[in-house]
C-alpha cells in the first residue's frame, strides 16, 4: 500500500477489535494470519491504544465494505501465488484434465471488478508497478504472470525470505526480461540443430532405437542455458544425470560429441575385425560396453577463468533414476578438497548437478524422493541440484492417470520445500526464463530446484514401437501439431523479430553438417576400431601390496588415537572400553576387530590416502566397536580422534547416513568414480538390508568397468553372520556377489581376524587409483567383533600380509594320516575351531581345516598347493551356516571339484536348501550351528552331510 496509507489511522474505526485479535494470533504464530496483515504487523508493530486500551479519535475513512473488499483482495493475491498454475497455459497439446481454478475468480471472495478498481493497486499488491493503477489491473497483471505459459508453485517453500524471492522473480522480473536478437537466434539454432538432428536419425538408420527428443525439443536448450548460467557463476565442475529420451540430443548439442562418433554407433551393429588406430571414432560396443543410449561424455567449457568447467553426463543403465545419487556423488566429491588432515574442505559453489527425470519415473522410482532427501544432509548435501522433469506426459503405454495418483508429475518434489516451475515445451523463451531463474535461486539459496518441463512423445516410448495402438486419439493430434522450431519462427516472424529467409538459412546450414559428418564417417569406416574392451584388471595373483607397519609407528598411532583434547569428557562406559586399547599392542596383548580398524584407518591417512566412509550408523558402527565420533555427555561437544592425528596427511570423513541403501550406496560410487584416490566405505546397518539397493549393486558397481570402463574401489562392509537373529538378521546373501563376479570385477572376503582385515583395508587403500583397483564386498562380522579368537596379535600388524587363505593351526602335521580337507569361510571356522578346542584329547590327526579369506578372485592355487601336501586326502568338504542354495557352496562346488585330486569326494556340509536364509527361532539354529560343525569334525563313516537328509 502507498506510504501514505501504510499506518495505523486507516484501519481504526469498528474494526479495531478485529484487527487486535489478529495481532495476538500473530504473536503467537506468524503464518496464522494473513499476508497483508502479517507485513503490516511486522512493519509497524502493535496498534497503538491509549490508556483506557481504546484507539485514539481521528479523523480516518472508517468504512467497513473497503476493508472487507482490502482484505479479501489480499487473499485473492495469496491464492493466485499458490494455484495461478491450475489454470496456466502449460500444456502444449491441451489434453491435460483440467483442476478447477475457482480459487482465481473475484467473485469466489464476493468482488467486483468495481471494488478491486477502488482500491490503489499498492494496497492490493505490495511493491506493484508504478504503471499500474487500481487494484483490479494489479489483479490482471498478477493473473497473467502465475497463468501463463510458465507457472509457478512456491507456497509449499517454508522460508519467508525464499518464497517472497521466488515470488518477486516471479512476478517482477520475469514479465521484464526479453530476450536480445543474438539470444533469440541462438535459440533458434539450438531448436533447429534438435528437430534436425533427430529426423537425420530417423531418416537414415531406419527403425533403429534412439529415444528421441521430439515433442520436448527445448529440453536441449533449456538443460544448455543451465549448463550456461552455472559456468558463468564460476562452477568448476558440473555433473548431470539423465534417462534415455533426449539422450543423443544432449550429447551431441550440451555434451558436444561430434556427430561422427553417434553415427558410427548406429551403423556398426556387429564388431568388426579391425585394429585398434590412434584416434579411433572410440566406440564402446559388443559384449563389453553398453549400448549407445545409455553411455555418457566428458567436455570441458572455455571460460574466462584459469580453470575451464569440466561437463561430465554421467553412464546411466536402463533402471532410470538410479542415476541420480550417483551424480550427486560426483558433484560432492568435486567439491571436498581431502588434501589435508580433519573434515573434508568443501566448496558449494565449486561444483554442481543437473538431473533429468522422466515424468513417469519421478513419481514411480522411489529412488527419487531417497536421493532428494540427501539435499540438506550434512554428509549429502552439495549446495543443490537443478532437477529438469522431460515430461512427455506418458510412460511407455501407460498414461498419466494411470502412472501417479498426483496431479502433477513433480508432486513428490513438495515434500522437500523444493521450488517448482512449470513451463510449456512449445513456448522456448519460457524455459530460458525458467532455466535462469533455477540456476540464480540455486546460487543464491544453494538448494534444489525443479523444473517441469511439459511437452509430448512425437513417436513411440522407441521408434519401433507403435504408439497408436494404445494411444489413437492423442498421437492424431500430436501429427497434426507444429514443432517447436516452426511455432517459434512463425511467433518471431509475426513480431518482425525474425525472417522466413533466416529460419530456412540456419536449417540448411544444420542439415549441411548433419550430411558431412555421416560421408566423413563412411569415408573412415574399416580405418577405426569399433570394438574396443576396456583394459583387463590386473591378476589377482600379482596383487602383493606391502601392507605391514611398522610396531613403533603402530603404538604412536594407537597412543595419539586415545588422546582427547584438554577438558574432553568420553562417556565414561566407553572411555573404559577405549582405554583397553592402550596397552593392546605390547607383547602378549591381542588387538580387536574395532582396534585393528581404526589403526588401519590411521595408518592409511598417514600413507597420504583420504578415507570417507558412511552408513546408518557409522559412527559408531551398529554393533558399537567403531566409536570414531566421540560424545561429551556433559557439553555435547563431538571429537574425532582421526581428525586431529599427527601423522595425517589426507582427511577423513565419516557420517551416519539416513535409512536408505539404494541413494546413499549410489551417491558413494558416484563419489569414488570421481574421486578414484580417495577410499571411499559404504557400512550396510545389516548386510541383509544391501538388497535393497541390488541395482546399483548390479548395473554400477559390479559391472560398471565392464560396461563403461568406469574404475571404482568401493568398499562395502556388509555385517554377516548367523547368530540366531532370524532372517533378516543374518544373511548379506553373500551367493548373489559371488553369482556377479567374473573378469575379477572386484573382490569378494569373508575374514576370521583382525589382522586379515588390518591388512586387507591396507592392500585395497593401496590399490586405489590404479588399474588394479577394484571393489571390494566384505562380509563384515557382528558377534566376532568381540571374539578373542578373531583378536591378532601385535606381530601379525607388523609383518606380513593379507592371506587368501588360512590354515588352522595345530592340524595337518601328520600329511600322511589326513583323510579330510575342511573349506571354510568366515564366522563358521571360528566356531569349528571353538569346537576343536573343546574336544581336547582326541585324535585330529584325520582332518584339516582350511578358511578362505577370500572368495572371490578365488583363491584355487593355494587351496590345489595344501591340497598336494596330504597324498591320502579321501574327501574335501565345504562347510557353511547358510542354507545350501545361499552362501557360497555353489560357487565354491565347481571350482573346488576342478582342483580335487582323483579319489577323492567333493562334500557339502551345512543347512538344507530354504527359502528363508534363516531361523527365526533361537533354539533351532543353535541345533543346526551345533550339529553342522559335529558333522565337520565327525570321523567319514558316520558323516551326514545335509541336515534335511
Amino acid at each position: 500500500m502507498p506510504t501514505a496509507e501504510r499506518n495505523w489511522e486507516s484501519f481504526y474505526g469498528q474494526n479495531l477489535g478485529y484487527i487486535q485479535e489478529q495481532y495476538e494470533r500473530y504473536l503467537q504464530d506468524p503464518d496464522s494470519v494473513e499476508p497483508e496483515y502479517r507485513e503490516l504487523f511486522a512493519t509497524r508493530g502493535a496498534p497503538p491504544l491509549d490508556e483506557a486500551g481504546t484507539a485514539p479519535a481521528v479523523s480516518v475513512r472508517t468504512d467497513a465494505a473497503s476493508l472487507k473488499h482490502a482484505v479479501a483482495a489480499g487473499k485473492l493475491v495469496w491464492n493466485i501465488r499458490a494455484y495461478g498454475h491450475l489454470a496456466s497455459d502449460i500444456d502444449p497439446l491441451d489434453v491435460s484434465p483440467k483442476a478447477s481454478a475457482r480459487v482465481l475468480e473475484p467473485q469466489t471472495y464476493g468482488l467486483q471488478p468495481s471494488d478491486l478498481a477502488a482500491l490503489p493497486a499498492e494496497l492490493v499488491w505490495e511493491g506493484a508497478p508504478p504503471e499500474l493503477n487500481n487494484g483490479w489491473e494489479a489483479i490482471q497483471k498478477l493473473l497473467q504472470a502465475y497463468t501463463g505459459t510458465l507457472a509457478f508453485e512456491f507456497s509449499h517453500v517454508h522460508d519467508e525470505k525464499e518464497r517472497k524471492w521466488l515470488n518477486d522473480y516471479a512476478e517482477k522480473f520475469i514479465p521484464t526480461q526479453k530476450l536480445n536478437a543474438e539470444e533469440r537466434r541462438k535459440l533458434m539454432k539450438r531448436l533447429v540443430e534438435a528437430e534436425q538432428f533427430e529426423d537425420f536419425l530417423q531418416r537414415t538408420f531406419v527403425g533403429a532405437k534412439r529415444f528421441s527428443v521430439e515433442g520436448n525439443d527445448a529440453l536441449v536448450a533449456l538443460v544448455d542455458e543451465i549448463v550456461h548460467e552455472l559456468t558463468n557463476d564460476g562452477v568448476s565442475h558440473i555433473s548431470m544425470g539423465m534417462a534415455h529420451r533426449g539422450r543423443l540430443n544432449v550429447l551431441a548439442h550440451v555434451l558436444e560429441k561430434p556427430y561422427i562418433k553417434i553415427f558410427s554407433e548406429f551403423h556398426h551393429s556387429t564388431n568388426k575385425n579391425v585394429s585398434p588406430s590412434e584416434g579411433s571414432i572410440g566406440i564402446n560396443y559388443g559384449w563389453s560396453g553398453d549400448v549407445k543410449y545409455h553411455l555418457g561424455a566428458n567436455r570441458s567449457i572455455k571460460t574466462g577463468r584459469t580453470v575451464e568447467t569440466r561437463l561430465t553426463l554421467a553412464n546411466n543403465p536402463s533402471h532410470l533414476e538410479y542415476v541420480n545419487p550417483v551424480v550427486q556423488g560426483f558433484a560432492r566429491a568435486a567439491q571436498e578438497d581431502r588434501s589435508k588432515a580433519g573434515f573434508p574442505v568443501r566448496d558449494e559453489e565449486s561444483a554442481a548437478s543437473i538431473v533429468i527425470h522422466g515424468d513417469a519415473a519421478f513419481p514411480g522410482e522411489g529412488i527419487v524422493a531417497e536421493t532428494m532427501n540427501l539435499s540438506q544432509l550434512n554428509g549429502y548435501r552439495i549446495g543443490g541440484t537443478i532437477h529438469v522433469i522431460a515430461n512427455n506426459k506418458i510412460g511407455f503405454t501407460t498414461e498419466s492417470a494411470d502412472s501417479r495418483s498426483t496431479h502433477y508429475a513433480s508432486d513428490v518434489a513438495k515434500g522437500y520445500e523444493i521450488p517448482i516451475v512449470h513451463v510449456n515445451a512449445d513456448d522456448p523463451e519460457a524455459c530460458i526464463a525458467a532455466a535462469r531463474m533455477a540456476s540464480e535461486y540455486r546460487r543464491l539459496f544453494k538448494k534444489d530446484f525443479l523444473i517441469d518441463l511439459i511437452g509430448y512423445r512425437r513417436y513411440g516410448h522407441n521408434e519401433t514401437d507403435d504408439p497408436e495402438t494404445t494411444q489413437p486419439l492423442l498421437y492424431k493430434k500430436i501429427k497434426a501439431h507444429p514443432t517447436v522450431s516452426r511455432l517459434y519462427a512463425d511467433k518471431l516472424i509475426a513480431r518482425g523479430a525474425f525472417t522466413e529467409q533466416e529460419y530456412d538459412q540456419i536449417k540448411s546450414g544444420v542439415v549441411d553438417r548433419l550430411k558431412e559428418a555421416y560421408e566423413e564417417m563412411k569415408q573412415r569406416e574399416g580405418q577405426e576400431a569399433v570394438h574396443q574392451t576396456p583394459p583387463p584388471l590386473g591378476s589377482a595373483d600379482k596383487v602383493d601390496a606391502a601392507t605391514a607397519v611398522d610396531l613403533e609407528k603402530l603404538r604412536a598411532i594407537n597412543e595419539d588415537l586415545l588422546h582427547w583434547p584438554e577438558g574432553f569428557k568420553v562417556y565414561p562406559k566407553l572411555q573404559k572400553i577405549l582405554e583397553r586399547r592402550r596397552n593392546a599392542l605390547n607383547d602378549g596383548e591381542k588387538v580387536d576387530w574395532g582396534q585393528a580398524e581404526a589403526l588401519a584407518f590411521a595408518s592409511i591417512l598417514s600413507d597420504g590416502t583420504p578415507i570417507r566412509i558412511t552408513g546408518q550408523d557409522a559412527e559408531r558402527a551398529t554393533f558399537a566397536f567403531r566409536n570414531l565420533i566421540l560424545h561429551d555427555p556433559d557439553s555435547g561437544d563431538l571429537f574425532c580422534p582421526l581428525h586431529q592425528l599427527p601423522q595425517a596427511q589426507a582427511s577423513f570423513a565419516i557420517h551416519n547416513s539416513p535409512l536408505s541403501e539404494s541413494a546413499v550406496l549410489g551417491f558413494e560410487y558416484g563419489y569414488n568414480v570421481y574421486s578414484p584416490e580417495t577410499m571411499v566405505i559404504w557400512e550396510a546397518q545389516y548386510g541383509d538390508f544391501s538388497n535393497v539397493a541390488q541395482v546399483l549393486i548390479d548395473q554400477f558397481i559390479s559391472s560398471g568397468r565392464s560396461k563403461w570402463s568406469e574404475k571404482s574401489g568401493l568398499v562395502m562392509l556388509l555385517p554377516h553372520g548367523y547368530e540366531g537373529a532370524g532372517p533378516e538378521h543374518s544373511s548379506a546373501r553373500l551367493e548373489r556377489y559371488l553369482q556377479l563376479c567374473a573378469e575379477e570385477n572386484w573382490t569378494v572376503a569373508n575374514l576370521s581376524s583382525s589382522a586379515q582385515y588390518f591388512h586387507l583395508l591396507r592392500r585395497q587403500a593401496s590399490l586405489l587409483g590404479t588399474d588394479d583397483a577394484r571393489p571390494l564386498v566384505l562380509m563384515a562380522p557382528k558377534s566376532l567383533i568381540r571374539n578373542p579368537r578373531v583378536a591378532s596379535s601385535p606381530d601379525q600388524f607388523a609383518n606380513g600380509s593379507f592371506r587368501a587363505v588360512l590354515e588352522q593351526a595345530g592340524l595337518g602335521e601328520k600329511k600322511d594320516r589326513v583323510e579330510r580337507l575342511v573349506l571354510c569361510t568366515g564366522k563358521v571356522s571360528i566356531d569349528l575351531e571353538d569346537a576343536l578346542d573343546k574336544a581336547s584329547g582326541e585324535d585330529k590327526d584325520w582332518v584339516h581345516i582350511v578358511r578362505v579369506e577370500q572368495l572371490y578372485p578365488f583363491p584355487a592355487k593355494e587351496i590345489a598347493e595344501i591340497i598336494a601336501r596330504f597324498p591320502n586326502l579321501k574327501e574335501i568338504v565345504w562347510v557353511q551356516e547358510e542354507p545350501r542354495n545361499m552362501g557360497a557352496w555353489n560357487f565354491v562346488e565347481p571350482r573346488i571339484r576342478e582342483i580335487a585330486p582323483a579319489g577323492a569326494d567333493v562334500q557339502y556340509i551345512g543347512r538344507p536348501e530354504r527359502s528363508s536364509p534363516a531361523s527365526g527361532f533361537q533354539q533351532v539354529h543353535a541345533f543346526e550351528q551345533q550339529f553342522i560343525v559335529a558333522q565337520s569334525l565327525k570321523p567319514r563313516p558316520t558323516l551326514i552331510h545335509n541336515l534335511g537328509r
